[in-house]
C-alpha cells in the first residue's frame, strides 16, 4: 500500500499518515529500492487502532498507546488505556453526584425529620428547600444556614469549592444567591461522602451551566457524551486486539 491508500480509507491526509508513522503511532514502513514508503494491511490495523483510540480517549492517551506497543512495552500501552477508563469512570460518578444534589436543590421541602434516614448517604439525607437569599450573605450567616462552622466554609474555599466576592470597605466575604447554593451544592455532596476535589468539580459544572435548572437540562447531553466515548472505547479496544493479534502472527514473504 501507498500512504494515499491508508488516507484514502479515513478521509485524511497522506502527510498526516506519514506523521503518524514519524510520530510512532505506525511502525515503521518498508521502502522501495527508489525510497518510496511501502505499507501493509500491519500498517492498516495500526492507523485504525489508532484512530479508534483517538476517538475514545484523545491524542495524547492515543500516542502513548500505540508507542508503547511498538517499542515492545506492552504494559505502559495498557496502563494509558486503564487511566482512559477511570478517567470515565470517574466522569459518571461526577454525572450521578450532580443529578443527585440537582435533585435535592430543586425538590420539594423534605417530609418531617421524624423520616429514617441512612446515615452517610446524600440521597436518604435530603435538605429542605430554604428561601433563596434576596442580598449577599456574611460568612457567618451561611454557616448558620448550614449548620455548619464559619471555619468549614473557609475550608471549602480554600479547596475552590466556592469563590466569593469581597466587600470593598470592609474586605469582608459576601456570598451571593450563587454562592449561597454552591455552599449548600457541597453541604449535600460532603454529607455524602464526596471528597472535596470531587466536589469541586461538581460545583465547577453548576457554575459553568449557569444554574440548577440549566444545569438540570443539560445533564440528558453530558449523559449522551459520557455514553458515546464508552462505546468509543470498545471500539478501540476492538481495533487494538485486531492490531495486536495480525501484529503477533508471523510474517510472510
Amino acid at each position: 500500500m501507498r500512504p494515499s491508500d491508508l488516507a484514502r480509507e479515513h478521509g485524511i491526509s497522506t502527510q498526516a499518515v506519514r506523521n503518524y508513522e514519524r510520530d510512532g503511532c505506525l511502525p515503521p514502513a518498508g521502502r522501495t529500492p527508489t525510497g518510496y514508503r511501502i505499507y501493509t494491511e500491519r500498517h492498516a490495523a495500526a492507523l485504525r487502532a489508532y484512530l479508534a483510540l483517538v476517538t475514545a480517549c484523545g491524542h495524547t492517551t492515543a500516542g502513548l498507546v500505540m508507542t508503547g506497543v511498538h517499542t515492545d512495552r506492552l504494559d505502559r500501552a495498557l496502563t494509558a488505556l486503564d487511566r482512559g477508563h477511570t478517567q470515565l469512570l470517574r466522569d459518571r460518578e461526577t454525572l450521578t453526584a450532580v443529578r443527585e444534589a440537582v435533585g435535592h436543590l430543586t425538590a420539594a421541602p423534605a417530609a418531617s425529620s421524624s423520616t429514617p434516614t441512612t446515615p452517610g448517604t446524600a440521597r436518604n439525607r435530603p435538605t429542605p428547600n430554604r428561601p433563596t437569599p434576596t442580598g449577599p450573605l456574611a460568612i457567618g450567616d451561611v454557616a448558620r444556614r448550614l449548620g455548619i462552622t464559619p471555619a468549614t466554609v473557609r475550608t471549602w474555599e480554600a479547596a475552590g469549592i466556592l469563590a466569593p466576592a469581597r466587600d470593598r470597605a470592609t474586605g469582608h466575604r459576601a456570598y451571593d444567591p450563587a454562592d449561597v447554593r454552591d455552599a449548600e451544592l457541597a453541604h449535600l455532596l460532603r454529607r455524602g461522602g464526596y471528597r472535596l476535589d470531587h466536589i469541586a468539580t461538581v460545583v465547577g459544572q453548576v457554575r459553568t451551566a449557569g444554574g440548577t435548572e440549566e444545569l438540570a437540562a443539560a445533564l440528558d447531553g453530558w449523559q449522551h457524551r459520557l455514553t458515546a466515548r464508552g462505546l468509543a472505547m470498545l471500539t478501540a479496544a476492538a481495533r487494538l486486539d485486531d492490531y495486536l493479534t495480525l501484529r503477533s502472527e508471523p510474517r510472510t514473504a
